[in-house]
């Protein structure tokens, strides 16, 4: 998604702000929660099969439902921001820096998780490229915008390298394995589940994860309207990712099994990418400070034109009044 289609969306639902309020007003009491199908986002997901969302919303909204959004990647989830559709959305780093730049009114209130084993460049499974240099004038595959966006700017820059060396092919994460096996891209940079699906398959190969390089940070964003009027149900949500995310570290495998259809992989893959996660939502000075140079990097490849002031955009108040440590 461009930067300037974001752009033209927010000034869209700006101009027609009578009929998005109009909306919003009729279903006042929904939690309206954008998300992406992934392991990354398992305590959500978690939540959602426990029920602990519902009976945490029911303490301070009796009369609220939740309302689900599934996306493929961050950057649609920023375009159903701008279209004033979410409230809360659960993204990258680099995509909500993307959507905050280009004028949504969002505050990140929570990490959803980390790990930097969770996003790699991967190379095919007989490809003969052993390290990050020899990527020079290849075809590498990215989802443009993406939080592996910025990972793959790294490894690069570990081979001496820069975006500029290569040939970036703009795919959904989801093609990017298939395509390098076809042979039509020599290298990507993907995330989870991708990664440990087409990995265990061994129809490709890691040549390098954030280990070192990039923790892996993904965020949980809200719009601050929904955050002004209706705190308490941020701090609902916040409080059942708390929940789920210890449920998982103290049972990856009854975790697995549970939401092994909401983020399509098998439990016995998805027990091995649970156990390599970090899923404490609490927000720590070195995450600011991680997301100060994937704001810095986007800033400085044009992916942002707008600074993004990354200490006022996380939201530590909401986090602390929910108890999150």
């Amino acid at each position: 998604m461009a930067v300037s289609r974001i752009v033209a969306l927010a000034v869209a639902a700006a101009i027609g702000i009578g009929l998005a309020g109009t909306a919003t007003t009729s279903a006042a009491a929904d939690l309206r929660i954008a998300a992406q199908p992934f392991p990354l986002y398992a305590p959500l997901f978690v939540a959602k099969q426990k029920k602990w969302l519902d009976e945490e919303l029911a303490k301070v909204a009796p009369n609220s439902a939740v309302k689900w959004s599934l996306f493929p990647a961050g950057p649609p989830i920023n375009e159903s921001f701008a279209a004033g559709q979410q409230d809360v959305g659960f993204v990258g780093d680099t995509p909500a820096l993307v959507g905050k730049s280009a004028g949504l009114d969002t505050s990140a209130i929570a990490l959803t998780s980390d790990g930097p084993k969770s996003l790699a460049v991967i190379v095919g499974g007989n490809s003969p490229i052993t390290a990050p240099k020899e990527l020079k004038g290849r075809k590498v595959a990215v989802t443009k915008g993406s939080y592996a966006h910025h990972l793959l700017a790294l490894v690069l820059e570990q081979g001496g390298l820069t975006l500029s060396d290569v040939e970036l092919i703009n795919l959904p994460v989801a093609e990017i394995p298939p395509a390098i096996v076809a042979g039509t891209v020599d290298a990507g940079a993907v995330w989870e589940p991708i990664l440990t699906r087409f990995e265990s398959q061994k129809a490709v190969r890691v040549l390098a994860d954030g280990t070192g390089i990039k923790k892996g940070l993904l965020l949980i964003v809200a719009d601050n309207g929904f955050l002004k009027n209706r705190p308490e149900q941020a701090k609902a949500l916040l409080t059942a990712y708390k929940r789920a995310s210890e449920f998982i570290t103290a049972n990856p495998k009854e975790a697995a099994e549970l939401i092994s259809g909401d983020v399509n992989l098998a439990p016995d893959l998805l027990v091995q990418v649970l156990r390599r996660m970090n899923y404490d939502p609490a927000i720590h000075d070195d995450d600011v400070a991680e997301v100060k140079k994937t704001e810095q990097f986007m800033r400085a490849h044009g992916l942002i034109k707008t600074a993004v002031d990354v200490d006022a955009f996380f939201n530590r108040k909401l986090a602390d009044e929910a108890g999150l440590k």
